[in-house]
C-alpha cells in the first residue's frame, strides 16, 4: 500500500511541473512559459477601466461644464457634437481619464515619451495625461470646436511655463507616443496659457491629450539595454524607467531584439549617470508580477532581471511602490 501511495505520489508531481513547463528542443531542460499576451494585456485594461470617469448630459444644453475626481474642470460645447456629420440631440455619454502619476500611468501602459522632430523619442515630464471620449448609443461622436480644461498645477508640483500641448497616438501594438500639438490656436501658445496655479487647455478632438515639456539634461546620453527573466518577451512583459525626482514622468523601453531577447532604449536618449529605476512587469494569476533596480547608468549599460528577484502584488499596490520610487 505505501508503493501505490509513493508511485501515486510520483505522479502527482511529475503532473504539476508539466502543467507550469514544456520541455525544450533537446527534451531535457524544462523551459518556463509566462503568460500570454492577451493576459498581460488585459492587466493595462483593467487598470485603465479602473481610471474611467463617466458622465451623462443632454446634446441639447448648450455649454457643459463638467469636473473630475481630482478637480480637473472640463468645459464641452454640446452644439459642436455630431454624429455622421449631423448636430446631436439626445443624452451623450463622456468617457474621460485622467493620469497624474507615474504608477497609474505605468498599470494603464501610457509612459511620457515625446516625438522629437528628428522621429526619436524621448521623455517627457507631465502636467497631466487625459482621455476624452463622448458617445451616442456607443457610436463615436465628432467635436467641431475645442473641449476646455482647466487642470489644477498643484496636482503635478505647480505650474511650469515651459509645458505645451501633446496628442496622443497608440500604434497597432497598443502602445502610447506623444507629438506636439501644433495647431495654430488663438486660445493660446500651443493650445495653453496660463492663469494662478491653473494649466488651461484646448483640445481640438477627442482621444488622448498630454500637458508635458522634454526632460531636460545636458549630460551626455547612451543606449541601455535590459534583459527580462526566460520566457518574457515584449508579448508579455514590458520594462519602463522612473527618472530619480521626476514623479510625473514614465519612460519606457519600446524596442525588443528577438535575436538577443533584449529590450533597448535605441535612440540614445539615456543621460549617462543619471540615477533612476529600471521596472520589470509581467502578469501572473491575473495580478502583477515586477522586479526594480535602482541604477547610475553606465554607458551603453546591460541590465538584467531574473525570476527570483520577481514579486507578485495587486494593481494598487503596484501604483503605491511606484508612486514611492525617489
Amino acid at each position: 500500500m505505501n508503493t501505490l501511495k509513493n508511485i501515486f505520489g510520483l505522479l502527482l508531481m511529475t503532473t504539476l511541473i508539466f502543467t507550469s513547463c514544456t520541455k525544450s528542443d533537446d527534451g531535457e531542460n524544462p523551459i518556463f512559459e509566462g503568460p500570454s499576451q492577451e493576459e498581460f494585456n488585459a492587466l493595462f485594461e483593467d487598470a485603465l477601466n479602473n481610471n474611467t470617469q463617466t458622465f451623462q448630459f443632454n446634446a441639447e444644453d448648450g455649454w457643459i461644464n463638467l469636473t473630475s475626481d481630482n478637480g480637473v474642470s472640463i468645459g464641452i460645447n454640446s452644439s459642436c457634437l455630431t454624429l455622421n456629420g449631423n448636430p446631436v440631440t439626445g443624452e451623450v455619454d463622456l468617457e474621460y481619464v485622467e493620469l497624474f502619476d507615474k504608477g497609474s500611468m505605468l498599470t494603464t501602459n501610457k509612459p511620457t515619451m515625446g516625438v522629437m522632430p528628428n522621429g526619436d523619442k524621448a521623455l517627457l515630464i507631465s502636467g497631466g495625461e487625459f482621455y476624452i471620449e463622448a458617445t451616442q448609443n456607443g457610436t463615436p461622436l465628432d467635436i467641431s470646436c475645442d473641449i476646455q480644461l482647466g487642470i489644477p498645477g498643484d496636482l503635478t508640483g505647480g505650474i511650469d511655463n515651459d509645458m505645451i500641448l501633446w496628442t496622443g497616438t497608440i500604434d497597432e501594438d497598443g502602445n502610447l507616443a506623444w507629438e506636439e500639438d501644433k495647431r495654430d490656436n488663438p486660445n493660446g501658445e500651443n493650445g495653453i496659457f496660463f492663469e494662478g496655479n491653473q494649466y488651461y487647455a484646448f483640445v481640438g478632438d477627442f482621444g488622448w491629450t498630454n500637458v508635458d515639456k522634454f526632460y531636460n539634461d545636458p549630460r551626455e546620453k547612451t543606449t541601455i539595454l535590459v534583459d527580462a527573466p526566460e520566457g518574457y518577451d515584449n508579448t508579455n512583459c514590458a520594462i519602463y524607467l522612473s527618472y530619480d525626482g521626476e514623479d510625473s514622468g514614465l519612460a519606457n523601453l519600446d524596442t525588443y531584439d528577438s535575436n538577443t531577447g533584449l529590450f533597448s532604449e535605441h535612440y540614445g536618449q539615456i543621460p549617462i549617470g543619471l540615477e533612476c529605476h529600471v521596472i520589470f512587469v509581467t502578469e501572473e494569476n491575473n495580478n502583477w508580477k515586477y522586479a526594480i533596480k535602482g541604477v547610475t547608468i553606465a554607458e551603453n549599460e546591460t541590465i538584467t532581471f531574473t525570476e527570483d528577484e520577481t514579486s507578485v502584488v495587486t494593481e494598487t499596490q503596484l501604483i503605491n511602490i511606484i508612486n514611492n520610487l525617489p
